[in-house]
């Protein structure tokens, strides 16, 4: 049977897919999306406390057609160049729905729809993820500086108003080995371990990584445009398991609500850790080449140095924005957490997909979400582009992340 919050994900994705952008943005929107079906949802069976509005729904009102028409509103305001393909997939939707209930039933829950849809974009109206304030690159050791790949991209995202969280630095990470300044950190051995470390398995040319460990790197990757990109990735993920587990529409439309909100402030405690102190770490690709500024005897510069990361037209890159946390990590780890928290275990069976254009048909199956979240983590050290503790805190804060919004979010009444 059908699932209709599963087929407006879908929709949500593709227009992941046509869009494109940064990861921060995608994950919004996510948000939006279902935190609007949840209301629209939850206003009609009341089990649970509403995200931000309980509407008075008539006897009857189809679920459905809420779920349909509050997802079309926010995907309509927030990419409306795309209305035309909104409009087609939801008249599709109705078509569908209208075959098996009533008018008055499905005009009902439109209805319902449109206001959590409203709700929604009258709460996210001015919450800075509009701000464009430029950002100024460092020029000292170990400042974050462009390489290539453009300049910084959503260098403002730390100060977005959370969905859920506080505050945007509630779960701020401690700094990288605890050291104070950017120079002990540099001279450090601890920053030696894991600067050589992805100096040799991230390489473009390493001939220390595996065929596993570089399968890994570009399964978890989806950093180009015309994927779904990470966040697209992890509903995909929540799509599976969610079917696995026959969850009725009610089930998943909290599901996916918890997910999207906690995606949602993923984003801003990744981007608070990479952009809010003075830290502003480089990226591995800048650190070897500039490894004679560090003072570090323990690390040799390499001017010819590339990641494994590389674009549809085979040009080597690295994500345009600071080392420290991996956002990566973060969503992944906060996806681990909201699942493990909503089906009461870790020890889930399942077959993950990707879009990566060098994972092309590529499939890896996993025995928990834990092992899911620390396996993406650890891939963008395959990839070339992060430190391992970039995904060791992204970890430890997106699991603190997810405990929180499942802990004070969508309770049952």
């Amino acid at each position: 049977m059908s699932n209709v919050v599963i087929e407006w994900n879908n929709v949500y994705l593709e227009a992941i897919r046509q869009k494109g952008g940064a990861p921060c943005p995608i994950a919004r929107v996510g948000a939006m999306v279902h935190g609007a079906i949840y209301d629209a949802v939850n206003s009609i069976v009341k089990t649970h406390q509403p995200y931000l509005i309980s509407i008075p729904a008539a006897d009857g009102a189809s679920i459905e057609a809420a779920v349909a028409q509050a997802a079309y509103q926010i995907l309509i305001q927030v990419y409306p160049e795309q209305k035309a393909t909104f409009d087609l997939r939801l008249q599709e939707s109705l078509d569908r729905i209208l075959a098996a209930d009533s008018a008055q039933n499905v005009e009902s829950g439109r209805v319902i729809g449109t206001a959590a849809a409203y709700a929604m974009i009258a709460h996210r109206t001015n919450d800075g993820a509009e701000n464009t304030d430029p950002y100024t690159p460092g020029t000292n050791a170990g400042d974050w500086r462009p390489t290539g790949s453009g300049n910084a991209v959503t260098p403002n995202w730390n100060k977005v108003r959370p969905f859920a969280m506080q505050t945007g630095d509630q779960f701020r990470p401690s700094r990288p080995a605890g050291y104070v300044t950017k120079r002990d950190l540099l001279s450090s051995p601890e920053y030696a371990a894991q600067f050589n470390e992805v100096k040799r398995l991230g390489s473009a040319t390493s001939s220390s990584r595996t065929a596993e460990e570089t399968e890994i790197a570009f399964f978890w990757a989806n950093d180009l445009d015309g994927t779904y990109k990470p966040p697209g990735q992890l509903f995909q993920f929540t799509q599976i398991v969610a079917q696995q587990r026959n969850l009725s529409i009610v089930e998943t439309a909290r599901l996916f609500a918890l997910v999207g909100l906690a995606l949602g402030d993923a984003g801003i405690v990744a981007w608070d850790a990479k952009y809010s102190t003075d830290l502003d770490l480089w990226r591995p690709e800048t650190a070897v080449h500039l490894a004679d500024m560090d003072g570090n005897p323990a690390t040799d510069q390499d001017a010819a140095w590339e990641p494994l990361s590389v674009d549809r037209n085979g040009k080597r890159f690295t994500p345009p924005f600071p080392a420290y946390v991996s956002g990566h990590a973060t969503f992944g780890a906060t996806h681990a957490g909201i699942m493990r928290n909503f089906f009461g275990t870790d020890n889930v069976t399942f077959k993950l997909e990707t879009e990566d254009p060098s994972a092309v048909n590529v499939k890896r199956a996993f025995n928990s979400f834990s092992s899911a979240a620390l396996e993406n983590g650890r891939s963008r050290i395959y990839l070339g582009v992060h430190y391992q503790w970039d995904a060791d805190a992204g970890y430890i804060s997106g699991t603190q992340l997810a405990d929180y919004v499942s802990a004070n979010y969508l309770q049952a009444l």
